[in-house]
């Protein structure tokens, strides 16, 4: 029994490991999203661009009023240097869109834990009923 609960353990860990994502990655989905939702890529290639970045905040949208319009603008120091903008329309698809991401990703979590209801779980003791060991 200790072998299948080691077995189990490791399984567990793989799984965990191949889930996760560097920072750069997470950034990139986001920025990827923000593309598709329209905001706009500006690169922060000249010194006064570079002086007016350093004063946001890295990866945090900052709500910009400019002649009278509502602007989103969101810095990435780590991935490409750069600001995104885009419109309250914009930002309202971005929102939608992440929105939607989320759902889709409980509904797939939700579908893999209830694939578990029809394993056969004879092989293993019958849980829960008796002869299931830790």
């Amino acid at each position: 029994m200790v072998k299948v609960g080691s077995t189990l353990a490791i399984l567990g860990l793989c799984a965990a490991v191949a889930a996760c994502q560097n920072p750069q990655q997470v950034i990139g989905n986001k920025e990827d999203m923000m593309a598709a939702a329209g905001f706009k890529f500006v690169p922060a290639n000249t010194p006064a661009r570079q002086a007016s970045f350093k004063n946001l905040p890295p990866h945090k949208f900052s709500r910009e009023i400019k002649n009278g319009q509502v602007f989103y603008v969101y810095p990435d120091p780590t991935v490409c240097v750069c600001l995104y903008v885009g419109n309250q329309a914009a930002y309202s698809r971005y929102q939608a869109n992440v929105f939607q991401k989320n759902l889709a990703d409980e509904q797939q979590m939700t579908a893999n834990i209830n694939s578990m209801n029809d394993w056969d779980w004879g092989p293993w003791g019958g849980y829960p009923y008796p002869g299931w060991y830790y």
